[in-house]
């Protein structure tokens, strides 16, 4: 794959990513259908539509979440009101509740971009908060940029590697996979945009991640 920004293959990493983080929820809507259907108990049917319910939120909850991080979020215009970026990020981690999210984002709209790469590098963080923890998510327009920062800390944090080199820009073409397409794209749009991605370094208590992302009008 030598052209990953206008190959098939590289579109094709993306969806197994997405159908990968569906399969879950979509799957258990299954199982409690496949229940229903045999249960005659009262209390177990009600178990039954308990689980739907939980299934059927969370897999609206990501499908929202993936408009915006990696879909055109159609109806928004050019930009995104921050709220909306808000509870995408709160309905991802609402399920087991272990990640509590501190919203620190005082902007009335988002460019567009800029909420895509806010989305994306808080659920990198997210992720990386294996026993849950605390997310906190800021973003600041400043005269001619917009300025991200995301912050993650818990009792255990892992940024897998390779997540952390695609981020980095030093994840080699021939590594990139289903699990580390979304960081390598999101580097690839801050790059093209003329911005940049900070980390902060391996083996830190805390995982800090900045972007900084120039005004397209400009």
């Amino acid at each position: 794959m030598t052209n990953p920004t206008d190959s098939i293959e590289f579109a094709s990493l993306l969806c197994s990513r997405l159908c990968h983080d569906l399969l879950s929820p979509v799957g258990a809507l299954n199982n409690g259908l496949e229940l229903m259907a045999d249960e005659t108990d009262p209390e177990m049917r009600q178990r039954c539509l308990d689980l739907l319910g939980d299934s059927a939120r969370t897999s609206a909850n990501k499908l929202k979440f993936f408009r915006l991080a990696f879909g055109s979020a159609g109806g928004f215009g050019d930009a995104v009101p921050p709220h909306e970026a808000k509870v995408a990020i709160e309905g991802m981690f609402a399920t087991t509740g272990r990640v509590k999210v501190g919203w620190l984002v005082e902007e009335q709209m988002l460019d567009k971009l800029a909420a895509k790469i806010l989305l994306n590098l808080a659920l990198i963080a997210g992720d990386a908060l294996v026993r849950g923890g605390q997310l906190d998510i800021g973003a600041e327009k400043r005269p001619g940029l917009t300025e991200i920062v995301v912050r993650g800390e818990g009792p255990k944090v892992v940024l897998d590697p390779d997540l952390r080199a695609a981020l980095a820009g030093t994840l080699p073409i021939e590594g990139l996979a289903s699990r580390t397409a979304a960081a390598w794209m999101i580097r690839q749009m801050v790059a093209e945009s003329g911005g940049e991605i900070a980390l902060s370094p391996p083996g830190e208590p805390v995982l800090l991640f900045g972007a900084s992302i120039p005004d397209r009008t400009r």
